[in-house]
């Protein structure tokens, strides 16, 4: 089944690059697309757990699906999370 995320703190190449590394790291993931424009995360998952398990993923590199609260703790960590991005091959 297929999905989108609309996140927050979503901002540049090296934001997205992070997110789809992370993510392709997950089982059971597939077709992982991550549109800076839209501050959009595309994917396919096989069970509704992982669709969950995206979102807390998302949440836990610092840029939350827009339904949650956008903490200074997620802004940091996006920062630092985009920053990687922008450094790693």
């Amino acid at each position: 089944m297929k999905a989108s995320v609309i996140v927050q703190n979503l901002k540049c190449g090296g934001c997205a690059k992070t997110i789809t590394s992370k993510l392709s790291e997950m089982d059971r993931l597939s077709d992982i697309d991550v549109d800076t424009e839209t501050a959009t995360v595309h994917f396919t998952y096989e069970n509704i757990d992982d669709a969950i398990l995206v979102k807390d993923k998302l949440k836990e590199l610092g840029y939350p699906s827009i339904e949650y609260r956008n903490s200074t703790s997620a802004k940091a960590r996006s920062f630092l999370s985009c920053a990687s991005g922008k450094m790693s091959k």
